[in-house]
């Protein structure tokens, strides 16, 4: 009986954490409305208090619990969205691609890194590359292209990389003078190689 009452309040903690706005116009999604809503400080801080609550519950269980990403039953296959062609080829939403596109090859860099030596630090590279108020903006110019239907999923692909961003960046961490062990190093790569899927699942739309 406490087990079950305990997954419904977490059930009810991540409907609010990762609910979609309740407006998304082609104008002004969800994203735009919490843009600068947010710190990084600030988001980091929510995630780790999540993911503190999500290491209670087995890892398969709780994606299916909170729903985001492209796991939520929210999310359209992308070959049955419907995109705005003309919107898609423009300045603003061409530059948002090809800014994902490099956040996916930045991701990529980074596994390289690890890979050539485990100790290294990708800390400063994640900061340099991954800058909030930037991803979010290039993101929401490719959620421009799409209507309302699919923003409603899209945006939440948006949050779970948002999400893994924060995620990365919290476990590739290392106490100064000490090494990363095979654990951590096997976790870092597991966020690496989850972040690389999100930004695919996103850019599936803008093809």
């Amino acid at each position: 009986m406490k087990v079950t009452a305990f997954i419904t309040s977490l059930a009810i903690v991540g409907s609010e954490a990762f609910a979609p706005g309740v407006e998304n116009t082609r104008s002004s999604t969800a994203l735009s409305a919490e843009k600068g809503a947010t710190s990084r400080m600030e988001f980091l801080q929510q995630s780790a208090s999540i993911a503190a609550t999500l290491t209670l519950l087995p890892g398969q269980a709780s994606a299916k619990l909170f729903g985001v990403g492209a796991d939520s039953p929210e999310v359209i296959d992308p070959k049955d969205a419907i995109i705005d062609e003309e919107i898609l080829k423009s300045d603003s939403v061409q530059k948002g691609i090809s800014a994902v596109r490099g956040y996916k090859q930045s991701v990529v860099d980074m596994r390289g890194m690890l890979t050539a030596d485990a100790q290294a630090d990708i800390g400063p590279k994640i900061r340099k590359d991954f800058d909030f108020s930037v991803v979010r903006s290039d993101l929401n110019a490719i959620n421009t292209a799409l209507d309302e239907d699919t923003q409603r999923g899209t945006d939440r692909i948006v949050r779970a990389i948002l999400q893994d961003i924060t995620e990365l960046e919290v476990t590739q961490k290392q106490k100064a003078g000490v090494a990363r062990s095979e654990t951590r190093l096997n976790n870092v790569c597991r966020k690496l190689e989850k972040l690389e899927k999100s930004f695919d699942d996103y850019l599936a739309f803008a093809n």
